[in-house]
């Protein structure tokens, strides 16, 4: 489980040489297997791939100088792989919800809460933009442009048009005002503000059409557009997948309150509460970011960061486990509010007949795969209506976090979603099935066989 050794973090004398306090403003955060330890700077070579740490005094040091330095670490192994990239994609995504939430609160000041259609499109539209070019530029700072692919929904040619240069102004604006706060991030921010065309490249970058070999990010910068025009839920997810598997995932919840009696609350009194309510307060946390890594066998979660407050990692997380319920009467299911992707009577008839004992928890985007990882619900059952594919990155992020959490997530026959066939699903089986374990996965996957040849689908 992630420590927070801040006692390590005022003196390192052992790995930078000097036996100096490091004032608090310069330190950045990494971490070492399960402990984390502050330096005041850390950089990826993009041409070796080699992980180097730099002094106020502007002095590299091979990572191999901190390996060697086991009396600051739990244990003596190398760092757990993929750790630096997401530690990066947690900060980027913290990032880019705080850009959410200023779009959706300007939205919804701005019309008294009655929002129309049009003011909500432009607004989805400009935050979409907007986080991927944040993403993008976050992870090419980091990893170099050269290395860095994303998959996602919407092509930079749109944005580049003639007609188009109101909405790119407007996007350059938004994404500029947020890489100013990139230090509060632990993130370094550009020397000068982006231009027009630095950000037609990042998003430029989000071309890739994913495959079985090689490494990729999936983004979906928002996932629940009815969600973010409604002020309701909505999600940002980052993936990484390598060679056709979901090697990590992170997804931003910015309506997703930390603790669970929130969730009987409407989300216009969450907001009503989070507004009178100081920043500082911990009683309580408008959204939540949550993440896992493949192979660790572990979740977590930690609260959206707080304005004017630096994120200091692990920034209070928290472990999310699946619930132990392996009854399907007595689980929670998680509903979608609204999807006309899916089909809604064969769910129900399903959910039905399993004697359900308790309400659902109606929620929009990809925040069910949160829900479920948490312990808030504990199935969800989406079935595809015909002709309609689904894409990849509205569910790379949440499956590796169940998976993690101690869920299942499979298609409708019980087989794993494959990520390794391009930007769709392919061959997916009637639908996707995510329960909070195995018992219970095997359980609902059984039932869906025996209504199956019954249903109207």
């Amino acid at each position: 489980m992630p420590l927070n050794c801040s006692s390590l973090g005022a003196r390192v004398p052992h790995i930078l040489g000097q036996s100096r306090i490091i004032k608090p403003q310069f330190l950045r955060p990494t971490h070492l297997r399960s402990c984390f330890i502050f330096l005041p700077s850390l950089r990826v070579s993009p041409q070796s791939n080699s992980l180097h740490i730099v002094s106020q005094s502007e002095e590299s040091y091979p990572y191999s100088t901190m390996e060697n330095q086991k009396s600051l670490a739990l244990s003596p192994s190398e760092p757990e792989k993929y750790s630096r990239e997401l530690d990066v994609a947690v900060r980027a995504v913290q990032m880019a919800c705080s850009l959410c939430q200023k779009v959706q609160d300007n939205l919804i000041s701005k019309t008294n809460n009655q929002i129309h259609s049009q003011d909500g499109n432009s607004a989805v539209t400009v935050a979409d933009w907007s986080v991927q070019a944040i993403v993008s530029w976050v992870l090419s700072e980091s990893f170099g442009s050269k290395n860095v692919s994303i998959v996602a929904e919407d092509d930079v040619q749109s944005l580049s048009k003639a007609d188009s240069a109101g909405l790119l102004e407007l996007v350059v604006k938004t994404v500029n005002d947020c890489l100013y706060e990139a230090p509060r991030f632990g993130l370094e921010g550009p020397e000068t503000p982006l231009l027009s065309s630095d950000v037609l490249e990042a998003i430029s970058r989000c071309n890739s059409t994913g495959g079985p070999t090689g490494r990729f990010w999936a983004l979906d910068p928002i996932n629940g557009t009815l969600g973010f025009v409604q002020g309701d839920q909505y999600a940002v997810a980052l993936a990484l997948i390598e060679d056709g598997e979901v090697v990590l995932g992170v997804l931003g919840c910015p309506n997703y309150p930390m603790k669970k009696e929130w969730l009987s609350y409407h989300h216009r009194y969450h907001r009503i509460i989070s507004q009178l309510t100081p920043t500082t307060s911990e009683s309580w946390d408008k959204g939540c970011v949550i993440y896992a890594r493949r192979g660790s066998g572990e979740a977590w979660m930690q609260p959206l960061h707080k304005k004017n407050n630096m994120l200091i990692w692990p920034n209070s997380a928290i472990r999310a486990q699946v619930s132990s319920i392996d009854n399907p009467a007595l689980a929670t299911f998680c509903v979608e509010k609204s999807n006309s992707t899916s089909s809604h009577s064969f769910t129900a008839g399903l959910a039905h007949s399993f004697g359900l004992r308790k309400q659902p928890l109606r929620v929009h985007s990809m925040v069910k795969y949160a829900a479920i990882a948490r312990e808030d619900a504990d199935i969800f059952m989406k079935f595809v209506r015909t002709g309609y594919k689904e894409k990849i990155w509205d569910h790379a992020a949440g499956v590796v976090i169940i998976q993690e959490a101690g869920g299942v997530v499979t298609d409708a026959g019980g087989s794993p979603l494959d990520f390794s066939k391009g930007i769709y699903l392919e061959g997916l089986d009637r639908g996707i099935i995510a329960s909070a374990g195995p018992k219970l996965h095997e359980k609902i996957i059984g039932d869906i066989d025996a209504s199956w040849n019954s249903s109207c689908l």
